[in-house]
């Protein structure tokens, strides 16, 4: 899937890197692996942690969010260097260097997390559609696999389409909370504050912190940008890999900073509109209900059109990386439509069982970062590896950074773990 693009979009990357194209328009051509994968930073579980901290504790938790966002760019771009550099994508270099027994396991963690990432995505998009129009939330969760499969099904026209309505629903969510924040009375003063000053007021703003971070840097979407980026452009020499390097990287930091921008716009509407008076509002639902006198039923519908537009484009996005996390462990390909039936079944499983479908969200969460360790250690192996990498093995800063980020994360999804099945944590 991630090389098929049209004879004309492979002409006009030759035409770059040969330097018969120029400018700043010449980026444009290589965009879209990045834009792809930066909607698992707008999925519907994001919402939930965003609102619960909007609302509990105002615009002081804006600071978490740029922190995991600047996080979140490190691994999605050394994911695309993965894939540019090796010409393979994260889970197929694990089963090639990787002890069998560890890749099998790799796996089967990967593919909880692929169900997890669909319990989530589904659920988002269902709860939207149910809210908006108030049919039942199993008939919202089969519209929304309908289009998902209607999307996917684009695949026959190339990966281009798929890439522009994906983006099209980046669109669709970036400008909901545009007009957001120009309907809510944002504290811009307050914002700038919480945004630049490291503050946790308690143990409960810790917990939520740490859901935020913990459900940034998302398993499938580190899977997922290597895979977009390993056969996108036909290379002919090490000049010009690395120009789609420096290519892909400008994509990384521009996709992940509008989707830094859409968290913290949610956080600061959750906090303009819940925090004075409203502050135990920590449901999807709740919040619309409440939306809708605070601010209007303008502001409550763009909230439910930016989730689902949210649920419809991490599904599509989910179906992708799921499909390559299996291609790449075990060189298996199965169809699209039976890969997206099999991860789908937990989701409606969930809902026919009647469980409270925020506390599912949550669940989905925890599963996630449970995974997490999985994708984001190897991608941190690889890239130091100079038989892997060659010369364009990451700096020693670079590593450095990346192992500490990967310490700091995985010890906050450890304490998340904790406070979630009751362990006690000293601190908190």
């Amino acid at each position: 899937m991630q090389g098929s693009l049209s004879a004309r979009t492979q002409s006009a990357m030759a035409d770059v890197l040969n330097g018969r194209r120029r400018g700043p328009m010449a980026v444009l051509v290589f965009a879209g692996p990045a834009v792809v994968a930066s909607v698992a930073y707008m999925d519907p579980g994001n919402y939930a942690t965003n609102i619960q901290a909007g609302a509990g504790y105002g615009y002081t938790l804006l600071w978490v969010v740029l922190f995991a966002n600047l996080i979140a760019m490190l691994f999605q771009a050394l994911s695309a260097k993965l894939g540019i550099v090796t010409g393979k994508n994260l889970a197929e270099l694990c089963r090639l260097h990787l002890p069998r027994p560890l890749v099998w396991v790799m796996w089967a963690i990967s593919e909880v997390a692929a169900m997890a990432t669909d319990l989530a995505e589904f659920l988002g998009g269902a709860i939207g559609l149910s809210l908006l129009t108030g049919m039942p939330l199993l008939w919202g969760m089969g519209i929304t696999a309908v289009v998902t499969y209607a999307i996917l099904a684009f695949e026959g026209l190339g990966f281009r389409p798929i890439e522009l309505i994906i983006g099209a629903l980046v669109g669709v969510i970036g400008l909901c909370y545009l007009v957001e924040v120009v309907i809510a009375p944002i504290d811009w003063g307050s914002a700038a504050q919480g945004l630049m000053t490291p503050q946790l007021a308690d143990a409960g703003a810790l917990i939520i912190a740490v859901g935020i971070i913990g459900a940034t840097v998302m398993p499938h979407a580190i899977y997922l940008h290597s895979g977009l980026t390993q056969h996108r452009a036909t290379i002919h020499s090490d000049a010009e890999r690395g120009r789609v390097v420096h290519f892909s990287n400008i994509e990384v930091i521009a996709a992940l900073t509008v989707a830094g921008m859409v968290n913290m716009a949610m956080v600061m509407m959750a906090a303009s509109a819940f925090h004075s008076g409203h502050s135990d509002v920590a449901e999807i639902e709740t919040a619309y209900h409440t939306l809708t006198p605070l601010l209007g039923a303008a502001a409550a519908g763009v909230f439910l059109v930016s989730l689902i537009a949210s649920g419809i484009s991490s599904s599509v996005v989910g179906t992708m990386a799921g499909q390559m996390v299996m291609q790449g462990f075990l060189q298996i390909r199965i169809p699209l439509w039976l890969r997206r039936a099999v991860t789908m079944v937990p989701a409606f499983v969930v809902v026919m069982m009647g469980v409270n479908a925020t506390d599912a969200l949550v669940m989905s969460q925890v599963a996630l970062s449970i995974a997490l360790p999985v994708p984001m250690l190897a991608l941190v192996y690889f890239i130091g590896r100079r038989e892997v990498m060659r010369e364009f093995v990451s700096h020693r800063l670079t590593r450095t950074v990346a192992i500490l980020a990967a310490c700091v994360i995985l010890l906050l999804d450890a304490v998340l773990l904790a406070s979630t099945f009751g362990v006690p944590v000293p601190g908190i």
